[in-house]
């Protein structure tokens, strides 16, 4: 059984400890990971530190060859970043195959970006104070970045963090989710060959509660980005203090379906919104409003587009629907779905636990909005239906949630789409469609407990930078 090191200072160097990784789907072990101490974190912390400080001095051209590089690479080893994907994510393999394009696309961005980074022109002379003098500003990097990443999408979301990253001209410390260490590994090599700085790159595989507290802490950190859950999000706040914090914490994200939609248009978006990678995406379909005229009908047609849903193995071309990233959440996801129903649900399919840690996709109406299945995030194959007969109604149904990172409205109306997008509190309101439309250079973030700061390469990059501001004096 092959074991995997830690990538640290540019080469794999060994653990004091390792830990087995099994797949979600069959339970098979894959391999033994290393699994970083605080001090191995710190010693990966120490060479990002000492790499940033020469590769914050190269040229902005070079960075960007260096990602071209890594997109090209990523793509012509696709297959064996799908084969990842399948076995340590249980992701279904045309899932797959989507996220790695988009994740070499993803690199792209950041490989434009880094040729993008422009301060400004003072006009100094708009103050009394500053006629005679020139002023500008300069983006600069920060220096050593600390990135801890989730498993629903360990390429792409990965991509996210090291992309802006290095096209700002910093350094970083990559924790990768401990469900699915194998595809942040895989990116030691790939980055190696496209001819990144050893040490600029460190990847150590870990325990959250063991190394959260020196990837925040640490003096050489100057910012944190993270991807999770809100509790996990707060920890991580405290402890970063004056440092740069991105964290993006999830949601339970909403779309209302107004009067006056052809039902049958939309039907198989939304079903594909609510169950893609069994519903584990942060912007994953979860609540469903729908305008009363229209109601019946669409909960007829979600109901029966959701049962010819395919179940099966995640290598399976045909598989839409395959096991859940751990017992532990399914059988949470179970729970919920009880509760629900024990408080006056209709579960109208789904609902079984299946073998291989697979919940059948599950569609409630009559929710109680107290219910964990919409007050809180599932993430899983999970989603409620409810009516409404105003679109204040609806919207104020949307927005009485902890949450507000993506949420969608399918109207014809211009002026409630607007009014919509005016009203409704999230980071994105996406207009007819669902809100599990994402593109990888869109700003992407969310308010209330969705987190703060944006991600999309070029928000990111903003994100990783400081403002220097420089002023020369005509005449001294």
């Amino acid at each position: 059984m092959k074991s995997y090191d830690l990538w640290i200072g540019g080469e794999w160097r060994r653990a004091a400890r390792y830990e087995p990784l099994y797949a979600p789907y069959g339970g098979d072990k894959l391999a033994d990971i290393a699994a970083a101490s605080a001090a191995e974190a710190e010693e990966a912390i120490v060479n990002a530190h000492e790499a940033f400080l020469s590769y914050r001095n190269m040229p902005a051209y070079k960075r960007a060859e260096i990602l071209y590089q890594a997109a090209a690479l990523l793509e012509e080893r696709s297959e064996a970043c799908i084969r990842i994907l399948v076995q340590e994510a249980g992701k279904p393999v045309k899932a797959a195959r989507g996220e790695i394009a988009r994740t070499a696309e993803t690199y792209r961005f950041a490989a434009e970006e880094a040729k993008r980074i422009a301060g400004d022109q003072i006009p100094m002379d708009a103050a009394a104070g500053g006629t005679g003098r020139i002023g500008f500003t300069v983006k600069t990097p920060i220096g050593v970045i600390t990135a801890i990443t989730p498993f629903n999408f360990p390429f792409n979301l990965v991509a996210h963090k090291v992309g802006p990253a290095l096209a700002a001209g910093n350094a970083i410390v990559l924790k990768p989710a401990e469900q699915t260490p194998l595809s942040a590994l895989f990116l030691a090599d790939l980055f190696r060959d496209a001819g990144l700085p050893d040490g600029v790159l460190n990847i150590i595989p870990g325990g959250g509660a063991e190394l959260s507290e020196i990837l925040t802490t640490h003096p050489h950190v100057k910012g944190v980005t993270f991807t999770g859950s809100p509790e996990v999000g707060r920890i991580i706040q405290r402890q970063a203090g004056l440092r740069k914090v991105t964290l993006e914490l999830g949601s339970n994200s909403a779309l209302i379906v107004d009067e006056g939609i052809d039902v049958a248009s939309i039907i198989d978006r939304c079903v594909e919104g609510a169950f893609v990678y069994n519903g584990q995406v942060c912007i994953s379909l979860q609540r469903v409003y729908v305008h009363r005229s229209l109601y019946e009908e669409f909960v007829a047609r979600f109901v029966r587009r959701t049962e010819q849903l395919q179940i099966g193995a995640p290598g399976e071309e045909s598989t839409d629907v395959t096991s859940l990233i751990s017992n532990k959440a399914l059988q949470r996801i179970a729970e919920w779905v009880d509760e629900a129903v024990q408080g006056g649900a209709m579960l109208e399919c789904g609902g079984m636990v299946l073998e291989h840690q697979i919940l059948a996709p599950t569609v409630l109406t009559g929710v109680n909005p107290s219910a964990k299945v919409v007050a809180e995030e599932v993430f899983g194959p999970v989603v409620s239906i409810a009516p409404f007969d105003t679109l204040e109604e609806a919207v104020a149904a949307v927005n009485r949630s902890r949450y507000g990172l993506h949420a969608g409205i399918y109207t014809p109306r211009i002026d409630r789409a607007f009014y919509a997008a005016r009203e409704i509190d999230a980071g994105g309101v996406i207009i007819n469609d669902i809100p599990t439309f994402r593109t990888d250079q869109i700003p992407y973030g969310g308010r209330k407990d969705s987190g703060i700061g944006r991600e999309g390469i070029r928000y990111a990059v903003e994100e990783q930078m400081d403002t220097k501001f420089i002023s020369f004096k005509l005449q001294p």
